[in-house]
């Protein structure tokens, strides 16, 4: 748009460009304040007895945590770091159960399902494991995975008489590394939620398990999603389920389960909820960390690649949209405004994503320059200055992100040259392009292959 539309209409643009950048303002100072507040209730939440307020609780005794572990061809050893974390947590590990959510497809499912449940097996109330077949009317992922396996979660349930109102399921990535603390405050918040039917609970995802290996421009765009997830837990209008997190199998059940014809499985699920539960659904932030692990493989320019290929696969969230869309006018139990702020939050997430950068790098700079007589007036004289200032002043907001991160990331390993925690300062001079190629770049191809038509498919994010 400020191309073409600045050949006729420059004055247009000019605006329209201005707007955009005082928005974006508020948008950094909006993910700046929340980002703080959260971090602040998560360091005074991580020190609370969570265990001793949760068995305080009346039906303590009677939760149970069914964790389903969707993985395809994962590596032995971060299955087995998942597992060894979710031992570690302070909640009682007989109240717990695993179920691991392999695929037939998977050659080497059945050695690793074997050492698992070598390793594993009595440490839990119950180790179940799924093998889910694919179906021709299924897609590859995460999602037909979560379905298949919290289907067989419910029927062992239902032979063991185990009562679906007082269980919990958590989709848990392969590599998802919970807080110890995390059921004994899931538990807590579950038990005095008078709409535990109604609710997803989600932790801060930080994306810190191997951030000190990761190559300069991985570790700035992993630090600004890992700021950006802490931010939302203190704009729970706007939060939803995402990557690692929780809700009742009882609803899960009520509403048919995980979509098994979609790729990006968490947006969908809260809407497939939303839509067929109603106002009272939202997501009950749980200011915990849980750390996972940022797209690395074994070299610079693999590494790259592997988080292009992340980026570009979460942007095909995209495709929920024009669900939502169907379901705004399908739904009409729900009241007008209140869909309209959920349609209206999901557009804003997902078309600012590719564009952005196109905005506020060459947004100010084109209109002048394509139209020489625009250039000459006071308004094309003023753009660039005024642009320029108001992004010169998101630099705070960047600061306090840099400062949260330096807070909140793992302490510096020993292998870590000390020499080079300098740059990890100097790096975000590189946000201009590193946002480029790792965030509107991707966002741009996913929109654009779903735009003609083209299949994504399910890639399963490499670890190392």
């Amino acid at each position: 748009m400020p191309i073409w539309l600045s050949f006729s209409h420059p004055a247009i643009v000019a605006y329209l460009v201005v707007l955009f950048i005082m928005y974006w303002f508020y948008k950094s100072a909006t993910v700046a304040i929340n980002a703080l507040r959260s971090y602040l209730t998560l360091r005074a939440h991580i020190v609370v007895d969570w265990l001793t307020l949760a068995q305080k609780s009346p039906g303590f005794s009677k939760i149970q945590h069914v964790v389903i572990i969707p993985e395809y061809k994962e590596q032995l050893h971060v299955l087995r770091k998942t597992l060894e974390n979710i031992a570690a947590q302070d909640f009682p590990k007989k109240q717990i159960i695993i179920c691991l959510g392999t695929e037939v497809r998977d050659d080497t499912a059945e050695e690793t399902i074997v050492q698992l449940k070598k390793e594993f097996g009595k440490t839990f109330g119950h180790f179940w494991v799924n093998r889910h077949e694919l179906t021709p009317e299924e897609v590859v992922g995460k999602s037909s995975n979560m379905a298949s396996a919290a289907k067989e979660c419910v029927k062992k349930c239902e032979e063991l008489g185990i009562d679906l109102d007082n269980v919990t399921v958590t989709s848990c990535d392969a590599d998802a590394e919970l807080h110890p603390k995390y059921f004994s405050y899931l538990t807590y918040k579950f038990l005095h939620d008078p709409k535990r039917y109604f609710h997803f609970y989600q932790a801060g995802i930080f994306f810190y398990s191997n951030i000190w290996k990761l190559p300069l421009p991985g570790r700035v765009v992993n630090t600004i999603s890992s700021i950006f997830n802490l931010s939302l837990l203190s704009e729970t209008s706007k939060l939803i389920n995402f990557s690692t997190y929780s809700l009742s199998l009882k609803t899960a059940k009520e509403v048919g389960y995980w979509g098994v014809d979609v790729i990006p499985e968490d947006y969908h699920m809260f809407f497939k909820t939303y839509f067929k539960k109603g106002t009272d659904v939202g997501v009950v932030p749980i200011f915990l960390p849980i750390q996972v692990q940022a797209a690395q493989s074994t070299s610079f320019w693999k590494t790259l690649v592997n988080q292009y290929e992340q980026q570009k696969r979460w942007a095909w969230g995209v495709s929920d949209v024009p669900v939502v869309i169907n379901r705004y006018f399908t739904t009409p139990n729900i009241p007008f405004w209140n869909k309209t702020e959920r349609l209206m939050n999901l557009l804003e997430s997902h078309i600012v994503w590719p564009t952005n950068w196109f905005i506020l790098t060459l947004g100010a700079i084109l209109p002048p320059l394509i139209n020489q007589h625009f250039a000459r007036t006071q308004l094309g004289f003023m753009l660039s200055e005024v642009s320029s200032f108001v992004l010169t002043l998101c630099i705070l907001f960047l600061l306090v992100i840099i400062f949260i991160d330096f807070k909140s990331k793992p302490p510096r390993p020993q292998d870590y040259a000390k020499w080079k925690i300098p740059i990890l300062y100097i790096q975000w001079i590189s946000l201009p392009v590193v946002s480029f190629f790792l965030s509107a770049l991707p966002g741009l191809d996913a929109h654009t292959r779903l735009m003609l038509g083209k299949r994504l498919e399910y890639r399963v994010t490499e670890k190392v």
